[in-house]
């Protein structure tokens, strides 16, 4: 018989009894599968004794309670005997019976927007992916065992398989919410992202690479490939349901594949959007999974991110058709210039000299979805005159929903921001860079842009076995891409500035690492760990020389890494290198440490000012052993 009823098994009396439930229950199953997020229990698929299941229900174990889920997307094929797991706040299916291509793929479940995503994967070998585990480790999914038995091809044991979530789930998000991204931010990742780390594993062979990801069969189960030698005309487009055209849309102007001369527009129906696209997205389109025809200056790891953006369309049901409508587009003002028409027709109404336009912004920055404008423009007092009317012109002209100029960095002990909102409510946002969210006040916290690449550089290391300590946490800078990218074991967070620590403290929670994350508020002379870190990183510029002393008693006994920031003339940076080796020597001798001091990298991460350089000396200390 097969079975409906819930049971628990308590681990303090060694007993077992069963759950009284409420709600929308699944029918009675077996061969599903179930893995727990928060405070529920999902439930998918199994056999019923006549048919493969393919539902998802939830089980709230506070309310006791079932419910059938809803999502968005196509949902994977009913199956059962498949193996489930949690990664994050993702839900991933895959394998199964029946033993099938769409079987055989990775379905991801985001259980924040509910919102199905799958991926096909190649691998070297056959792997049938049946009643086999998934276990999370780190960023790994590792599967161990399974098989099947058939009487065509006997029986078949799985070899253990090891595939990296990391890249897969960066490519989903960023195709996800690019609109909410920084663009500059989001190219610099692409260029730092590696290559795609999908491995197969084996006994004999711990890491054996795996070919590109196939783009294989789209939700109609026809190649969408369909009549590619046949295709002659001059303009194509590329069609999918309206409920992909944001995705779509997205994804196409990342890699360059829309065509920015043409119009989209919708077909009769109005259920379908057609984008136009350019001949090269055809030609690596038409190639289905053989890229070979691209470029041998190509990355292996930028082919890897192509396939698996081609494989998103593919499973989206898109296809490439003759575009019998062209729309050329009419070419478009800048928003430069439709600020400065705009701005300059009310300098006229009110009267004012036109010289005024000679300072509007040529350049301004965003902030997630705030545009700030630099220090240097509308500095002459007549713009007081036309107040609050000239800024929301600006802000339509920019297209932006909230306005704010920048200020200097307050010259105080927490460098406070002084940037003011001139259009919207209140100074908070959310930007996203290298896949990491910052939250925080812009009005009492700066931010910098010019230190992505040192973020991106600190975040490359391997630092899964390593304490570190940070001086100068701020909103958490350099504190997440330890957390997040290198896989720090601890990060100690020195932070006095109060509006810093309401934000890090935020950041750390939003991104999920805040249990590998000590946060100390206060002065980091006093409040810093001391003889614990196997690195200490001090980035506070103009100097950090106040906290020297600190960091190198913050090292072990054995010595570690310091990484001082600090901004230097250009003409003088050998001098200050050993000016800061020199002290850090001395520093090391008065603590009772027996150091080797040397430089191991000197990083030029940006121009300051004219002449100036913010530079980060990478110190190595290492005990001389006697």
């Amino acid at each position: 018989m097969i079975f409906s009823s819930l049971y628990v098994f308590d681990t303090q009396n060694i007993e077992w009894s069963e759950v009284q439930v409420q709600g929308d229950l699944p029918c009675a199953r077996h061969s599903h599968s179930m893995a727990a997020y928060g405070t529920q229990i999902f439930v998918f698929g199994g056999y019923d004794g006549q048919k493969a299941l393919g539902d998802l229900y939830s089980f709230d174990v506070k309310t006791c309670i079932w419910k059938k889920e809803t999502m968005i997307g196509r949902p994977p094929s009913a199956k059962f005997s498949h193996s489930m797991f949690i990664y994050k706040k993702y839900l991933g299916i895959i394998g199964g019976c029946p033993v099938s291509q769409h079987n055989q793929r990775l379905s991801l479940l985001n259980l924040e927007s509910h919102w199905w995503k799958h991926i096909s994967i190649s691998f070297i070998g056959e792997g049938l992916f049946v009643r086999c585990t998934a276990n999370i480790v780190d960023t790994d999914l590792i599967m161990i065992g399974g098989g099947a038995a058939c009487y065509a091809f006997g029986t078949k044991f799985s070899e253990p398989v090891k595939i990296n979530l990391l890249p897969l789930i960066s490519l989903i998000e960023s195709s996800m919410h690019l609109h909410e991204e920084n663009m500059h931010a989001i190219c610099q990742e692409e260029k730092t992202m590696g290559e795609m780390n999908v491995s197969f594993c084996s006994p004999q062979n711990a890491v054996e690479p795996v070919t590109n990801g196939s783009c294989h069969q789209n939700s109609e189960g026809v190649d969408s490939g369909i009549a590619r030698s046949q295709m002659v005309a001059s303009h194509w487009v590329l069609r999918l349901k309206k409920k992909d055209a944001k995705m779509a849309k997205d994804m196409l102007k990342k890699f360059g594949w829309l065509d920015l001369g043409r119009k989209a527009h919708s077909q009769e129906d109005g259920e379908d959007i057609c984008f136009p696209v350019t001949e090269n997205f055809c030609a690596l389109f038409n190639q289905g999974n053989n890229l070979g025809g691209v470029s041998e200056s190509v990355r292996q790891s930028e082919k890897d991110t192509c396939m698996i953006a081609l494989n998103i369309l593919i499973e989206c049901g898109a296809t490439i058709l003759a575009d019998e409508i062209v729309k050329v587009k009419k070419a478009s003002h800048s928003p430069f210039k439709v600020m400065k028409e705009a701005v300059g027709s009310l300098l006229s109404d009110r009267g004012l000299p036109l010289q005024l336009l000679e300072e509007l912004p040529s350049r301004w920055e965003r902030l997630g979805d705030i545009v700030v404008l630099p220090l240097t423009s509308f500095k002459d007092s007549a713009w007081d005159l036309i107040g609050q009317e000239l800024w929301f012109i600006v802000a339509k002209s920019l297209g932006a929903i909230r306005l704010a100029q920048q200020g200097r960095v307050a010259p105080t002990g927490t460098r406070d921001s002084t940037l003011e909102i001139l259009v919207g409510d209140n100074g908070w946002v959310n930007h996203r860079e290298n896949g990491i969210l910052y939250s925080f006040d812009a009005t009492k916290c700066m931010f910098s842009w010019g230190n992505l690449s040192e973020k991106l550089r600190m975040g490359h290391f391997d630092c899964k076995d390593e304490v570190i300590v940070d001086l100068f946490a701020g909103i958490g800078y350099f504190v997440l891409p330890f957390l997040v990218r290198a896989k720090a074991k601890l990060v100690y967070a020195c932070e006095w500035n109060p509006h810093a620590v309401e934000a890090l403290r935020h950041n750390l929670e939003a991104n999920l690492v805040a249990d590998r994350c000590v946060l100390l508020e206060g002065d980091n002379r006093i409040t810093a760990p001391k003889g614990v870190a196997d690195r200490v990183c001090l980035g506070l510029i103009p100097t950090s020389e106040g906290s020297w002393i600190t960091a190198v008693r913050a090292l072990r006994d054995e010595g570690g890494i310091l990484h001082i920031h600090g901004n230097v003339k250009d003409s003088e940076e050998n001098v200050w290198t050993n000016y800061v080796s020199q002290s850090i020597q001395e520093i090391a001798r008065s603590e009772g440490h027996n150091w080797d001091v040397t430089v191991e990298h000197v990083e030029r991460v940006k121009w300051y000012a004219p002449h100036i350089r913010h530079l980060v000396a990478d110190m190595r200390c290492k005990m001389i052993q006697t």
